[in-house]
């Protein structure tokens, strides 16, 4: 029992706030140390989980050509395209980013979007771009929100979406567990399945607050905007 102490390190890092990468490699030390494991053996672990889990790596090419593609005027360019389509405002835009991600997780293409990939260099900034062409220039409280919206778009279509791909990790996970702790023989097809109407509830619920996000816009940057007078406008009364 005293080597799950590692897991203790675990919340105590995660609740303070400590650097993610920092808390799981210090509790991973320190569970091979209460595991009676040497230094070695240890570094070793650590060895070959890197090793075994090369795919983590990839952030090392993917961050430089998104960094460049930034620099060059991709978000630029995706301000410009989103101002093209007139009729499509923030709600409407990341409710179709949001069945395009589900549709895409589905098929078990969870890897073409995300938060690095997509949100920031493309769709927060289309979010944006559809926000200020009706609204103007934005306050950053409000830039905020609607960057905050762009990324829940992204993770709520990936997390009930790829339930649907019965060859996702959590569908293989849940059905081996069940089938040998219960003796049952349960078909990853069954629960990909039954994950739809759960899909499509989270996408109808999700999808409603996001088409909101246009009344919400529309009423907070009503009330933020400043009277003519206080915004340094002369009054006909104070011409004469």
């Amino acid at each position: 029992m005293i080597v799950l102490l590692g897991v203790l390190v675990v919340i105590l890092g995660f609740a303070t706030r400590r650097n993610p990468l920092l808390v799981v490699g210090v509790a991973g030390i320190v569970t091979g140390l209460l595991g009676k494991l040497s230094p070695r053996e240890v570094l070793a672990a650590f060895g070959d989980g890197f090793a075994s889990s090369r795919s983590v790596t990839i952030f090392v090419i993917t961050l430089p050509v998104i960094g460049l593609l930034e620099r060059n005027g991709l978000q630029e360019q995706a301000r410009i395209l989103i101002g093209r389509l007139g009729k499509l405002t923030t709600g409407r835009f990341l409710a179709l980013y949001l069945g395009l991600r589900q549709l895409t997780a589905a098929l078990g293409l969870t890897s073409i979007g995300g938060p690095a990939q997509s949100v920031r260099p493309m769709v927060a900034p289309m979010a944006e771009g559809a926000a200020e062409r009706r609204h103007g220039p934005l306050p950053e409280r409000v830039r905020e929100r609607v960057r905050s919206y762009a990324s829940s778009a992204d993770t709520v279509g990936l997390f009930f979406g790829e339930d649907c791909f019965l060859a996702i990790g959590s569908i293989l996970l849940i059905t081996g567990f069940v089938n040998t702790t219960y003796h049952t023989h349960l078909e990853p097809l069954q629960l990909a399945l039954w994950a739809i109407p759960t899909a499509v509830c989270a996408f109808l619920i999700h999808g409603a607050r996001l088409l909101r996000l246009d009344r919400t816009l529309d009423r907070d940057l009503a009330t933020a905007a400043p009277h003519p007078a206080q915004a340094g406008d002369r009054t006909p009364e104070d011409a004469k």
